[in-house]
């Protein structure tokens, strides 16, 4: 059980770490969302928490790759993300399709909600 909270906190920090290197508006964004998500999966089911943690380390590893490929200055927003296969929406319940596309709006308006200044 310590070595499974050990992995997450690991994987938390990391995450947050890597949105350092996000526009400042995407960061704020981002880190919302991850601390939120985090939160919300404390009580999971082990069957839930195994796909929760296998999308995350995912999502590490794709911005991590992004950030390495800006070599230290923040990253240009087109080359930030990648698609969602569409098979991978079959298995989402409809509040996490509906948070994909909440997140979606908010990261693509021009206005966002967190205007934030450097």
């Amino acid at each position: 059980m310590t070595a499974h909270v050990s992995k997450v906190r690991s994987l938390y920090k990391r995450i947050l770490l890597l949105h350092r290197f996000l526009p400042i508006d995407l960061r704020a964004l981002g880190d919302q969302y991850v601390k939120e998500e985090f939160r919300r999966h404390k009580s999971a089911s082990p069957k839930e928490v195994a796909a929760f943690m296998v999308e995350w380390e995912n999502y590490k590893a794709t911005l991590q790759t992004q950030v390495l490929d800006a070599s230290g200055r923040v990253a240009p927003r087109s080359q930030l993300g990648s698609a969602l296969p569409e098979a991978m929406f079959q298995d989402f319940q409809n509040e996490q399709i509906g948070q994909l596309y909440e997140l979606m709006l908010e990261s693509t308006k021009p206005n966002r909600q967190f205007d934030i200044q450097e």
